[in-house]
């Protein structure tokens, strides 16, 4: 990489450190020449610290090291996107991230819906909700919804109407999004098995 450390009268770049897995941000730092080159050797994460005046290896002190993933550079080449595995919290305060915020997975709306599935699953009572519902009627009704919209998008599959086919796809995730929610599960669990298979 062709870094301009020049830019800056340190000779130090911004270093923003995200988690390869979740994609979070989870903290900044700056790197000089070497601390660059000693990442790179070692897959420790390391950082000029401005504070101490020196080289500083994240987790030297506490054991939570950034191993490193990947390293990239903007497109003026003055700052790093540094992916990496924390081995555990990242900020020298306990937290998994410098900004307070907890390290997990999310995966976009799919997540929010999680969330709207749960909500009418702690709101059984409510008449209007189609989830609770599947809910108040068990896990066999749910199970059995979940085998309707898979025979659906199968039949839709054999055919060239586009639109069915992702409209019976999009019946069957959100069907089995209750099934894993009533069954005490979520998309973590079932990423760790696809994991585990990789």
């Amino acid at each position: 990489m062709n870094i301009d450390f020049d830019k800056d009268p340190q000779g130090l770049v911004p270093a923003i450190v995200q988690d390869a897995m979740t994609k979070n941000v989870l903290m900044l730092g700056y790197m000089d020449r070497e601390a660059l080159e000693v990442t790179q050797r070692t897959g420790k994460v390391s950082f000029y610290s401005r504070s101490k005046g020196r080289l500083w290896t994240k987790g030297e002190e506490s054991g939570h090291y950034l191993e490193l993933v990947d390293i990239k550079m903007d497109c003026d080449r003055d700052t790093l996107l540094v992916k990496v595995n924390p081995q555990g919290p990242t900020c020298h305060k306990g937290t998994d991230s410098c900004w307070g915020e907890e390290n997990s997975r999310t995966y976009g709306f799919l997540s929010i819906l999680e969330d709207i599935i749960q909500a009418r699953r702690d709101d059984l009572d409510n008449p209007e909700s189609y989830v609770a519902s599947l809910f108040r009627k068990g896990i066999n009704k749910i199970a059995q919804k979940v085998g309707e919209e898979a025979v659906e998008t199968v039949i839709e599959a054999k055919d060239d109407n586009t639109e069915l086919f992702l409209g019976e796809g999009a019946d069957l995730l959100f069907h089995y999004l209750i099934l894993l929610r009533a069954k005490g599960h979520g998309l973590d669990d079932i990423v760790r098995v696809l994991e585990a298979r990789h």
